[in-house]
């Protein structure tokens, strides 16, 4: 089933290979055109001017998989049980489109880019009203461990295990965006920085070195927070002291949900990630 939607003036592709008998196709185009839209949010527009998306079912049970490749298409996989129920609640297909968003730094530096996928699937699906904060701040409390140095280990750029680039490179990203608003009063975020390099031609199609990305992100927010922090936890390992800082956010999570503490210092900034920027 060739097919095609609009995000803004961008064309989405869509090549129906196969499909989970339980979802029809306007199921699909509707979950695409969702992805499609929490990324265009987050960036002012959708990065690309052109994609294609082939979907089809390869994997097992209710999984779902995807792939980005340069910047211009997207290989997505399913099981074959796989329900509305799974599409509402899949993270995969927003992944992938914020891989469009942002250029190839090399294997040397994929956590920047699997991390910066990781971290902003789910607040730009928090800014269209698809998730709910308390679902997010309670994944992030639970993985970030995950992304934390252990023995061994000699920073971002030398340390390529799963955790250490998914969650390693996600932690790199909150920090990042907590302390640009933090040193701006609010002014800039991460996102400004984002716009910048995306605006400067930092598509998923193009390949940068790494000091490029981290100049033109900290021109964009007058700040040196990316070139400091990547200083700090590329270049040696770090252990970021993860109490202290959902204590300052005013994030208190556990196995039994999620509370904010308002009166915390930094939960202005957190309330902030999650809310829509035009």
């Amino acid at each position: 089933m060739p097919a095609s939607i609009h995000v803004g003036g961008s064309l989405i592709r869509i090549d129906l290979i196969s499909k989970p008998t339980a979802l029809s196709n306007d199921q699909l185009l509707a979950w695409i055109e969702t992805a499609g839209r929490a990324v265009g949010t987050y960036y002012g527009r959708f990065p690309v001017k052109e994609v294609t998306i082939h979907l089809q079912v390869n994997s097992d049970g209710h999984d779902i998989h995807g792939r980005t490749f340069d910047g211009e298409r997207i290989e997505v996989g399913f099981g074959p049980e796989v329900t509305p129920a799974d599409l509402s609640d899949d993270w995969i297909m927003t992944h992938e489109m914020f891989h469009l968003a942002f250029p190839d730094l090399g294997d040397d530096h994929n956590w920047l880019n699997e991390g910066l996928s990781t971290y902003l699937e789910p607040i730009s699906r928090a800014a269209i009203g698809t998730l709910t904060p308390q679902r997010i701040w309670h994944d992030m409390v639970m993985g970030m461990p995950q992304g934390q140095p252990e023995p061994g280990d000699k920073g971002l750029d030398y340390t390529h295990t799963w955790g250490r680039t998914y969650w390693g490179g996600c932690l790199f990203c909150l920090l990042a965006d907590v302390r640009i608003r933090e040193k701006t009063d609010g002014r800039r975020s991460l996102q400004d920085a984002l716009r910048a390099i995306l605006d400067k031609g930092g598509d998923g199609s193009a390949e940068w070195p790494m000091l490029r990305v981290v100049d033109t992100g900290d021109r964009a927010t007058g700040t040196t927070v990316l070139k400091d922090l990547y200083e700090e936890m590329a270049l040696k390992p770090k252990t970021v002291d993860l109490a202290a800082l959902w204590k300052s956010l005013g994030v208190q999570a556990d196995g039994d949900g999620t509370k904010f503490d308002d009166a915390a210092p930094l939960a202005w900034i957190r309330k902030a990630i999650t809310t829509a920027k035009k």
